[in-house]
């Protein structure tokens, strides 16, 4: 009996254990305001992605891009914003949004790049990857799978007007 409680109690620990690995902290980015409106489809035509593993950058204290009119209420987070096109609930055409900062460097200016031979997120101070286009920005190499430090993701909601718009 005593052997039998042993090995239920083991196997809960366990199991505890393993469901602990796979919580991802996508939480490390400082909460800031997110508010990128390519809501009609002139906008989501000239801005937005369309095909798998398209990006965009959008960062509004840099103009980035350059000819995109960001107004007052255009907010893009905490190191900007990363547009891409990925896969998400059976579509591989959906847009998806995440915070361009590295979860590992936590600045600002220390933005991910993506690797466009096989559209991973990288981080080129750290060296860590992230699957942006099919794993909700998981880590996948480097510090932050270590650490298990994911991207910080955005609501992308289908607009009306046939575009899109980005929120935290």
């Amino acid at each position: 009996m005593r052997n039998h409680i042993r090995n239920i109690i083991a196997l809960a620990f366990t199991l505890i254990s393993f469901t602990a690995c796979e919580s991802v902290n996508n939480e490390r980015i400082p909460p800031y305001a997110v508010n990128l409106q390519l809501d009609n489809q002139g906008l989501w035509d000239t801005y937005g992605v369309h095909g798998y593993g398209q990006y965009r950058y959008f960062i509004k204290e840099e103009k980035i891009p350059s000819n995109y009119s960001f107004t007052a209420l255009s907010m893009t987070g905490f190191g900007g914003i990363l547009l891409i096109s990925g896969y998400e609930n059976g579509d591989y055409n959906m847009p998806l949004a995440y915070d361009l900062a590295c979860p590992v460097e936590a600045r600002q200016n220390t933005r991910i790049s993506i690797d466009k031979s096989n559209f991973q997120a990288y981080c080129p101070k750290c060296g860590s990857r992230f699957d942006v286009c099919e794993g909700a920005g998981r880590p996948v190499y480097g510090k932050a799978l270590e650490l298990n430090y994911g991207m910080k993701k955005y609501h992308v909601f289908p607009s009306s007007l046939g575009g899109y718009t980005i929120v935290r």
